[in-house]
């Protein structure tokens, strides 16, 4: 096998964090839980990162990144703003996964006690509302919207999904996921001076 390059030997670093992460949570996840996914020492963790929570803030990262680039990318896709933030919706990332929820929440609730993971989720948080609030300006200028403050509005929508999105991972079936992105677009359509219907998802448009 060839030897990895400082790079790859990183991104592999990475990699075996975020399955650990995923397997534990974040606060349970060690150094020496990194090393044994990996089969090396921890010595070797050490070498790439300077502390267990920048690996992890890094780690966190890569992931939700990934996330909030394939949901630009998709309501990008088109030039209608009723049409995008209905995309929006369908697409959005952060709940379409137990586990990729299931790693906000422990984001969340790590970020106080670790100041790189805070800071990475604080400016991914930022990134999900500046979209959101983009699709609203878009919107707006279009005539089709009415938003007398879209970064307001933007930061309600991505509240209330979230919370709701929190609710289906941690307690079960006490908010089904369907409800929770339908909820959320109901209450988009209010706030957005939108018809009743206008931002169901894509699926219902085409039954």
């Amino acid at each position: 096998m060839a030897r990895m390059t400082p790079d790859e030997r990183r991104e592999a670093i990475v990699d075996a964090t975020l399955r650990v992460m995923i397997k534990q949570g974040i606060a349970a996840t060690t150094v020496r839980d990194v090393a044994s996914e990996m089969g090396t020492s921890s010595g070797l963790i050490h070498h790439y990162f300077d502390s267990m929570d920048g690996l992890l803030a890094e780690a966190f990262d890569h992931v939700a990144s990934d996330d909030l680039a394939r949901t630009a990318s998709a309501v990008a896709s088109s030039d209608d703003p009723v049409e995008r933030l209905a995309t929006f919706f369908d697409v959005y990332n952060r709940s379409g996964d137990e586990w990729g929820m299931q790693l906000w929440l422990d984001a969340w609730a790590e970020a106080s006690r670790r100041p790189a993971l805070q800071q990475t989720s604080r400016r991914l948080n930022e990134a999900w509302q500046a979209l959101v609030a983009a699709l609203i300006d878009d919107g707006v200028a279009a005539g089709v919207m009415n938003c007398d403050d879209p970064d307001a509005s933007a930061w309600r929508i991505i509240s209330l999904l979230d919370g709701l999105a929190l609710q289906a991972v941690a307690h079960g079936d006490l908010v089904a996921p369907d409800d929770a992105t339908s909820w959320a677009r109901r209450y988009a359509e209010d706030e957005l001076a939108l018809p009743r219907g206008a931002l169901r998802s894509s699926a219902s448009h085409e039954s």
